[in-house]
């Protein structure tokens, strides 16, 4: 395959909005979702770069208000990285704890009648022995198709360590994959054969859980990447 988007987190080029950064600090359609606000870059940002490693800091205001980050690489125009089919990557460490929500997903670019999501990875923190996927087509007359599975993978391996999430899509299949290996496989909706787009996030459930959660938490990411099908 070939590769055709690389974020190895040397640098980190985001704002708030765009435009003509790599990357956005907010979804790119509503800004903000779960129990935390995804802060901006600057003064009190929830990011952080050390040796290519990017940090996701979720942690308490100074009134008590939880904040944490997200990264959508497109803005609210649509401009930035997407991509129809291929593989799409993350390797990261995941924090533990109650209340943690740790993501990485996709969004389809067309949103006009349907929003297609793919949630490569939703961990929660409570939940540490096992990590979600889930294949969504939210319609805009209320009809909601969903497909997920449970990766039970961490029985042998810690969320802690750095991992790989991985998805593949075609016109046939979506596969998940954890360090490149197969987890599970689902048709591909007709909604979901466009260009996605990555989001990235370390959230919080909107509930009495975060009460409990660490302060601060970290999820800490290596790289994205992207590849294409090679013809």
């Amino acid at each position: 395959m070939k590769l055709t988007f690389s974020e190895e987190f040397d640098t980190l080029d985001v704002s708030a909005w765009g435009p003509g950064t790599r990357w956005i600090a907010h979804t790119p359609w509503s800004g903000d979702f779960g129990g935390a606000r995804f802060g901006n870059p600057g003064k009190n940002s929830p990011f952080s770069i050390d040796s290519g490693v990017l940090r996701i800091e979720a942690t308490r205001d100074e009134v008590g208000n939880w904040r944490s980050g997200l990264l959508a690489s497109v803005d609210t125009k649509g401009a930035g990285f997407s991509q129809q089919y291929g593989y799409f990557e993350m390797r990261a460490r995941l924090p533990e704890g109650a209340g943690v929500w740790p993501a990485f997903w996709l969004i389809g670019k067309d949103r006009s009648k349907a929003t297609a999501e793919i949630d490569v990875l939703e961990f929660y923190g409570d939940k540490p022995g096992a990590y979600s996927s889930v294949v969504h087509v939210w319609h805009k007359n209320g009809k909601h198709y969903s497909k997920g599975n449970r990766n039970a993978v961490f029985a042998d391996a810690s969320p802690a360590d750095f991992h790989t999430y991985g998805v593949k899509i075609d016109a046939e299949f979506i596969r998940i994959y954890f360090n490149r290996k197969l987890m599970w496989k689902t048709p591909t909706q007709p909604e979901h054969r466009q260009p996605m787009y990555v989001l990235l996030n370390l959230a919080l459930v909107d509930g009495p859980t975060n009460l409990l959660t660490p302060d601060p938490s970290h999820m800490f990411v290596d790289y994205v990447r992207a590849y294409a099908t090679d013809p």
